[in-house]
């Protein structure tokens, strides 16, 4: 009987946080599109203590990089094993393409935003999507 193989730890860790935090970013963008402003917590005209639709873009790039990272480091895991189906990796494949696709096209449209605001929201989203990531991947491999 044949053993199983797996990838190194170090591997899954970086796959996993690189795909984590490209799922951050395109979720900002998408979250842009339908009016889901991550600069509304730094504006000083809101009536309100604190923007709705900014708590909800923030908790949506943080549980999209989470969940996003901790999904692909359990499938690289067991990947190398061959215990994913051949329909289901091409599906997931299929399914990663056209998501940043669609976050490509929203990339590519015009800003409403001032330049330096949506500079510092896209490093602020990074390193959230970066530190989200991490954790993903590293509850995955701590529970392997």
């Amino acid at each position: 009987m044949a053993e199983t193989a797996y990838f190194p730890r170090h591997l899954i860790v970086g796959g996993a946080m690189v795909s984590g935090i490209l799922l951050a970013l395109a979720v900002h963008m998408l979250g842009a599109q339908i009016g889901l402003d991550l600069g509304g917590l730094w504006r000083s005209d809101a009536k309100e203590f604190m923007p709705a639709g900014a708590a909800i873009a923030w908790w949506l790039v943080a549980t999209a990089s989470f969940s996003g990272s901790y999904f692909v480091a359990t499938l690289m895991h067991s990947a190398a094993s061959n215990r994913i189906q051949q329909r289901l990796r091409q599906f997931l494949i299929v399914v990663a393409v056209l998501f940043l696709a669609g976050a490509g096209q929203a990339a590519s449209a015009p800003s409403t935003a001032p330049t330096v605001s949506s500079f510092i929201t896209g490093l602020a989203v990074l390193g959230l999507g970066a530190a989200m990531a991490f954790c993903g991947a590293y509850f995955t491999l701590r529970k392997t």
